[in-house]
């Protein structure tokens, strides 16, 4: 792109919390300086970004994903990756294929050592009116609590664990991957500082944190119950409405989202994952 391409560029809000669109930028070319810095700040700037009408292959949203990082597959192997390449992972829906369920909170991968910093979602089949995605601001979040919350919450750590993800593969008719074993627990700040911005965020989900440390179960499910709800109140979300071609990316570090499930199960409906490595969590 020239120079006037970047001035052409437009990056729309989608919500007062959370969101952007970015309009005019053709993710299948490659991106000089100058786009690149423009996407990055917006990214930095929204947390969640998207791109209307984009017609990608695999190997172009792989080259895309790289200016954010390294591209990783899914570390348990929880879906079936593209035929032509293990980057890419496929979310299906359709007749005799039942897509694992993932209409729960979550930040993706968190029960990692290394989570992922981002992660890019193309939608190539779409049910029209359904399958929407919604996503909360977990630094807005954090922000919104009272002083008395921040202090109890400051220096917590919590553990993270992917038995939630194996169980929902072995419990449905899914294409989940039963065989995939389950790594160690990790453990995480609950608060977590963003390596770019220096912005704190809640870094816990009801899904994948199993108990804060020092507390017992029952204790950890109150307080995560309590997060969860402030984190996911409609005025912290914005709540996608997929269409054919759109390309959505979202920051992990800072952003929960859920995969509403509204759609027959027999149903076509076609996404291509691609997710950026990640640091380690820090407070």
């Amino acid at each position: 792109m020239t120079d006037t391409d970047v001035q052409a560029i437009k990056i729309i809000p989608l919500t007062t919390a959370i969101g952007a669109e970015v309009a005019d930028v053709d993710l299948s070319a490659p991106l000089d300086d100058g786009v690149f810095d423009v996407i990055h700040q917006a990214f930095l700037d929204h947390q969640v970004l998207l791109f209307r009408g984009q017609n990608i292959t695999p190997t172009q949203q792989i080259i895309f994903t790289e200016n954010f990082g390294p591209v990783m597959p899914h570390p348990l192997g929880a879906r079936a990756n593209h035929p032509d390449d293990d980057k890419v992972l496929i979310l299906e829906n359709k007749a005799g294929t039942r897509g694992a369920r993932n209409d729960f909170w979550h930040s993706d991968i968190s029960y990692s050592e290394h989570p992922p910093s981002l992660s890019f979602l193309h939608g190539v089949i779409i049910p029209e009116g359904r399958g929407d995605t919604m996503f909360c601001n977990m630094s807005r979040a954090w922000e919104g609590l009272s002083d008395g919350m921040k202090a109890q919450l400051t220096g917590m750590t919590a553990s993270h664990s992917a038995e939630a993800l194996r169980q929902r593969d072995l419990s449905t008719a899914s294409d989940g991957n039963t065989a995939a074993g389950v790594p160690a627990p990790v453990t995480h700040p609950v608060i977590r500082r963003h390596p770019e911005t220096g912005r704190q965020a809640l870094y816990v989900s009801k899904a994948y944190t199993t108990h804060f440390t020092d507390m017992n179960d029952d204790e950890s499910s109150m307080l995560l119950d309590l997060l969860e709800a402030r984190a996911s109140a409609p005025e912290n979300i914005y709540r996608h409405r997929w269409q054919a071609g759109d390309a959505l990316m979202w920051d992990n570090r800072c952003v929960m989202h859920y995969a509403v499930y509204d759609y027959d199960a027999d149903e076509p409906r076609r996404m291509q994952r691609t997710t950026a490595a990640g640091d380690r969590p820090a407070a």
